[in-house]
């Protein structure tokens, strides 16, 4: 895996990220830090790949085991260390997962299976931080 970051210039803290995969996104940083506001910044960024990689298994394993999810987003709400480097000391996972009749264990046992075995983005900020989660399921079936 690889990245490439480039700098856009003097006049600012924008940064490209190019990904291996040939992708491009952006990062900038607060007014205040001499950024522009413009994309988010690169902690974010982290805690939204993060986000991404545990929703991903989440719906996997799911999806895997055969129930019918519509669904899933989580909210990730953050503390960092007030002190450099300002690394996150706590992490809150939020899931909301939607779905035809979810037995709520499976989506339990899939959160934790993305925590314990499957998500390496929460096991690298697992060593600095706490990492909490809670789920709610909306039942479609119910609508």
């Amino acid at each position: 895996m690889e990245c490439t970051i480039d700098w856009g210039g003097p006049s600012g803290m924008l940064f490209m990220a190019t990904t291996g995969s040939g992708h491009v996104t952006a990062m900038d940083g607060a007014v205040e830090g001499g950024g522009h506001n413009r994309a988010p910044r690169p902690m974010e960024m982290l805690l939204a790949g993060t986000g991404g990689c545990t929703a991903y298994d989440v719906v996997l394993i799911l999806k895997r085991g055969r129930h019918d999810v519509t669904g899933c987003s989580v909210k990730l709400e953050a503390d960092r260390a007030d002190t450099d480097p300002k690394v996150f000391t706590r992490i809150h996972f939020a899931f909301t997962v939607t779905g035809n009749k979810l037995p709520q264990a499976a989506v339990e046992r899939a959160v934790q299976l993305s925590h314990e075995k499957y998500c390496s983005a929460s096991a690298m900020l697992e060593k600095t931080a706490e990492l909490t989660f809670s789920v709610e399921i909306v039942d479609t079936a119910a609508a």
